[in-house]
């Protein structure tokens, strides 16, 4: 399965080209939260439940949660992807598409019938009906009132809002009884790497995704950024402010390019070109990574440059 952020793939692609390469096929945050330096401790010690239990209180406040033990905490989303499945008797899946792969390919993998379908109208009835929103790549929003109406009677709505963090359009959603959301730390404060998200639900599910995801599931130092850096709001709202303006520059230089814009968050922009491969080829010629589509090859999604001299190349090659 094909994901963004696969230099070692870009550079097989197109072994002469320019460096250092721009990553623009990831929606991470490109600026950063400012981490201050780790405690040597969080590397020596195994995090303890009271580490953990502060990171569960910090997430619910950040995320809306009636409090923590409704949040399990995990080292990224995917995995609660990838463990929410096998919780769930073999069931019918609707996954609204297109949209992250994974979803689809998780619950296919645990045994169940999935099928991909265009809205939530061909949703109605499964027993999961699964939802991105602000979806990746299109950004279509999904409501979690609707997506709880077309469900069947005891099944689950999973609405993955993996990008609704800096989105101003996007509410985020409480957990409650046939929902589960799941939230990204990473992509929101630009530090992927530290593998670090969460799953609203109900607190008995909660307590079944972390029997499932086992003792210390997340690492001392994903535990400390995540309570140094959920309760800065402040960072948060300047943030959001700072992307949406770069998402707005991101949108006039591909109009410029003649692209027409599918849709996105602030963190990534998808757009159609007469010539989508042509485009892909001359940017990655040119050390620029985005990504492309096999299924609508026509279509590139862009991640926001991280600075002056990315927005400069970029720049020169759409212009």
């Amino acid at each position: 399965m094909v994901h963004g952020g696969d230099l070692a793939a870009a550079r097989r692609l197109f072994p002469h080209a320019s460096e250092p390469w721009i990553d623009l096929s990831t929606g991470i945050n490109p600026v950063p939260y400012p981490l201050l330096p780790f405690d040597a401790s969080v590397l020596h010690r195994l995090p303890s439940p009271a580490d953990l239990a502060r990171l569960k209180v910090a997430a619910a406040v950040a995320y809306g949660a009636p409090g923590p033990d409704h949040v399990a905490a995990a080292p990224g989303t995917q995995i609660l992807i990838e463990t929410l499945p096998r919780l769930r008797p073999r069931s019918r899946v609707a996954v609204i598409g297109p949209t992250y792969a994974e979803h689809a390919a998780a619950w296919g993998r645990a045994g169940h019938a999935v099928a991909s379908v265009p809205d939530l109208a061909a949703a109605a009835g499964a027993d999961i009906v699964v939802a991105v929103s602000p979806n990746n790549p299109d950004g279509r929003r999904f409501d979690p009132d609707a997506l709880l109406q077309a469900i069947a009677p005891g099944g689950l709505a999973v609405l993955d809002q993996a990008f609704a963090d800096l989105d101003p359009e996007e509410a985020p959603a409480a957990p409650f009884p046939g929902l589960v959301v799941l939230r990204s730390f990473g992509k929101t404060y630009g530090w992927a790497g530290l593998r670090l998200g969460f799953a609203l639900a109900e607190p008995t599910l909660v307590r079944r995704l972390e029997l499932a995801l086992g003792p210390w599931a997340v690492s001392g130092p994903a535990i400390a950024a995540g309570c140094a850096a959920l309760p800065d709001t402040d960072w948060r709202r300047a943030a959001a402010a700072a992307r949406a303006r770069d998402a707005a520059r991101l949108d006039r230089m591909i109009a410029r390019a003649g692209g027409r814009p599918v849709g996105g968050t602030c963190l990534f922009r998808t757009a159609a070109f007469a010539d989508g491969p042509g485009l892909f080829r001359r940017l990655g010629e040119a050390g620029i990574f985005v990504r492309r589509f096999a299924e609508d090859p026509e279509r590139l999604r862009f991640g926001l440059p991280p600075d002056k001299a990315a927005w400069c190349r970029l720049s020169r090659i759409l212009r």
